[in-house]
């Protein structure tokens, strides 16, 4: 495995939290999952604590793991974990836009192939909330 990534599927109210790319230009303008890559020493829950501080600037709760291994391009592997917001108010710092989609609305806009997969999995947790 070349690299992990983490994921979080950031849930209130019954909406998913997407994030547009900026960059790279292959991906801008695609939609994803706040989060990416796990460095070293880190563990999937603190990486993702990091990933949502330094992308959004928001504290969140870190919940449970959705699925097993995503893979990615390039022999990447993404961990995906719903989450809750503790602190603060999502701003896209690092993206080009937010937005909250309800389970009607999850294919409203395009994801990019990575974060395809996961979105039925999701699913079934924005019922839960």
């Amino acid at each position: 495995m070349r690299g992990l990534v983490v994921g979080a599927a950031i849930i209130a109210g019954g909406r998913l939290l997407a994030a547009q790319r900026a960059a790279p230009p292959e991906l801008a303008g695609g939609w994803e999952l706040p989060g990416g890559k796990v460095e070293p020493g880190e563990t999937d829950e603190e990486a993702l604590t990091r990933e949502c501080r330094e992308e959004l600037g928001i504290g969140v709760i870190v919940g449970r793991r959705i699925g097993d291994d995503w893979p990615l391009h390039n022999g990447y592997v993404m961990h995906v974990w719903t989450a809750t917001i503790a602190k603060g108010e999502p701003e896209a710092l690092e993206h080009s836009d937010l937005r909250w989609l309800s389970e009607a609305e999850l294919f409203d806009v395009p994801w990019l192939p990575g974060d395809l997969p996961v979105l039925e999995a999701v699913r079934a947790h924005l019922k839960e909330s």
